[in-house]
């Protein structure tokens, strides 16, 4: 192989690794804030969901509250109804005395039943306030960790992206001219996936395969650029590419 053809190889194969750990580093500078705004969100609905199990159980406590209220009327109600039952002038205003504290009674009664599970539920709310209330704290904590994590990492990975966009641009002045226009208008539409190196006679970024007659433009005294007709990347010989054939 030629040093045209070894120095045109060597600054693709470069290239499309920097491309690599370039794209690499910009989605972890994307995935950092992407993910704060993730577990902000899970503190948002964690608070929600507390604010509405402490409304369900306020709301919970406070019919809970009215019927035992209820009760005690009803029951001072009886008290008065026996009182009465004393100073009935009849024998028919004494019955009927007797039916409306009968009937009471089971209104009482079945009031009790509804108290007694009124005062489940909410012992069966709070709870859930409980719980609601450790997962929101829970939630608290991981979203910090997070925006820490992410804010430490940041600078350090801002430091790579410029040195490694450096690197590209120097990288880029050392191709060959016909080489260039071609892998300009390539990564200007599709970054990192603008190359692809060859894998046998098969380009590794699509798997069609490539006529040994294009890829011989690689191997020429004077090398012409060879896009892959099948997904237009810009097609490399790799380092292991004379073994694979």
């Amino acid at each position: 192989m030629s040093s045209q053809i070894h120095s045109a190889t060597e600054t693709l194969r470069t290239l499309h690794r920097l491309h690599r750990q370039l794209t690499d580093l910009k989605g972890r500078l994307r995935r950092g804030p992407q993910l704060v705004a993730a577990h902000q969100n899970n503190v948002q609905r964690c608070k929600n969901e507390l604010a509405k199990a402490q409304d369900d159980a306020k709301h919970a406590r406070m019919a809970a509250d009215a019927k035992q209220g209820k009760l005690r009327d009803s029951e001072e109600k009886i008290k008065k109804l026996r009182i009465q039952l004393n100073t009935a002038n009849s024998n028919r205003e004494y019955q009927a005395l007797l039916e409306q504290i009968a009937a009471t009674e089971m209104t009482n009664s079945v009031m009790a039943d509804e108290i007694l599970e009124g005062l489940e539920k909410v012992d069966e709310l709070a709870q859930k306030v409980t719980a609601a209330e450790d997962q929101l704290n829970k939630a608290v904590a991981q979203a910090a960790v997070t925006q820490k994590d992410t804010d430490t990492e940041r600078p350090a990975i801002e430091t790579d992206v410029a040195r490694l966009e450096g690197e590209l641009r120097e990288t880029e002045r050392g191709l060959p001219g016909d080489f260039k226009p071609l892998y300009e208008r390539t990564v200007a539409v599709r970054g990192e996936a603008a190359l692809a190196p060859l894998r046998g006679e098969y380009c590794l970024g699509c798997n069609h395969k490539v006529p040994l007659n294009d890829i011989n433009k690689l191997l020429m005294p004077e090398p012409k650029p060879l896009v892959c007709r099948a997904c237009g990347r810009l097609l490399y010989v790799p380092e292991d590419w004379a073994q694979e054939r």
